[in-house]
């Protein structure tokens, strides 16, 4: 069965192929991903890559299509850990999604193609964590906004997001628990 992008189901040379192309995404911007650099990365034949990816865009939007599948959340589970949860995944799709050279490139929209892609990626996992925050949650827009802001501010002044970020941004919108 294929996952929509290429790639089937233990297709290890459609991962390969996908992997590479996150990696090299994180590492220098989607400008630099092309069919010649997957190639290069991956020492999979040209024809390959464009068998399972007619151009460049096909190929992000696949790429970037892995970064929607997130885990789940049990029912039943508290506002904090629903809260956690949300700061976590969402600090995660930046982090270990686009890295810092993809979000550079969305924020400068350096590459329309690959921010048109990633925009579509957002707004999935935005429905999803509106979705899992809840009605008790207020604004959910605004606190999903914080979170991503606050994510970006503490890569900019640190230049790496920590663990216990994440629980630091936990209290301040779970004051009391």
């Amino acid at each position: 069965m294929t996952d929509g992008g290429g790639a089937t189901r233990g297709d290890e040379v459609g991962t390969r192929i996908l992997d590479a192309a996150l990696q090299i995404l994180r590492a220098r911007g989607p400008s630099a991903v092309t069919m010649q650099a997957i190639v290069e990365a991956t020492g999979i034949a040209k024809t390959t890559v464009y068998r399972r990816h007619p151009n460049r865009r096909a190929l992000l939007t696949a790429a970037l299509a892995g970064l929607v599948i997130r885990p789940s959340i049990p029912p039943g589970a508290s506002r904090e850990q629903r809260l956690g949860w949300v700061i976590s995944q969402s600090s995660d799709v930046i982090a270990n999604g686009i890295g810092g050279g993809g979000f550079a490139a969305l924020l400068t929209d350096e590459d329309p193609d690959f921010s048109d892609a990633f925009r579509e990626i957002l707004g999935a996992h935005r429905g999803l964590a509106i979705e899992v925050l809840g009605d008790d949650s207020g604004d959910a827009d605004t606190v999903i906004d914080m979170i991503v802001g606050g994510d970006v501010a503490e890569l900019g002044r640190t230049g790496a997001v920590d663990t216990s970020w994440c629980d630091r941004i936990l209290a301040v919108l779970n004051p009391g628990n």
